[in-house]
């Protein structure tokens, strides 16, 4: 990735000086990790061996050959609209016996835009013993995170995206400590 910002953050919540002191109102924190990304970068290549060099389609030593590039503006488009997400008109195989002059990896796919968070809630019973109740939720915003777009000119899906990771996730806990 060329860009990478994370920040992690925690803050205790002053819901104690809102009320008298309390049990139940003391002991709050708000902590998350939030995460802003470019995205992978997009591998192209062209599954064909047009090169004549013997190296297979797949495998090891396979996905040597790479699709012609034609100067232009890539065109990005939100991956929500089913079209690719670049100018697939740019690239084109190459010639039997020749190689492809495209870079393999020269832009990248879809960024990262993520909030991680925690709801927690210490509460003292004794000296000794006290429970922690802890509500998490990754992507707390349900913010569509899109893999990469297909880079193979051969595929039937080049230039697109087909895939997202996982959705807004949350989960409860409970600790006693004795």
């Amino acid at each position: 990735m060329t860009n990478n910002f994370v920040v992690s953050y925690s803050y205790t919540l002053p819901f104690d000086r809102l009320t008298r002191k309390s049990r139940l109102a003391s002991g709050w924190k708000l902590s998350g990790i939030t995460r802003f990304a470019t995205g992978f970068p997009v591998t192209l290549n062209e599954q064909d061996d047009n090169s004549l060099l013997g190296t297979g389609t797949s495998g090891i030593g396979g996905d040597v050959d790479v699709p012609n590039f034609t100067p232009g503006s890539l065109n990005r488009t939100n991956p929500r609209s089913g079209l690719p997400y670049f100018n697939t008109a740019l690239f084109s195989t190459e010639a039997l016996g020749q190689f492809g002059d495209a870079n393999r990896r020269f832009f990248h796919g879809p960024g990262l835009n993520n909030f991680d968070m925690a709801l927690v809630k210490d509460l003292r019973l004794t000296e000794t013993k006290s429970f922690k109740f802890r509500a998490e939720w990754f992507n707390i915003f349900n913010h569509a995170q899109f893999q990469t777009p297909n880079g193979d000119i051969n595929s039937g899906a080049f230039g697109l995206v087909t895939g997202a990771n996982a959705a807004r996730i949350g989960q409860l806990a409970v600790k006693f400590y004795f």
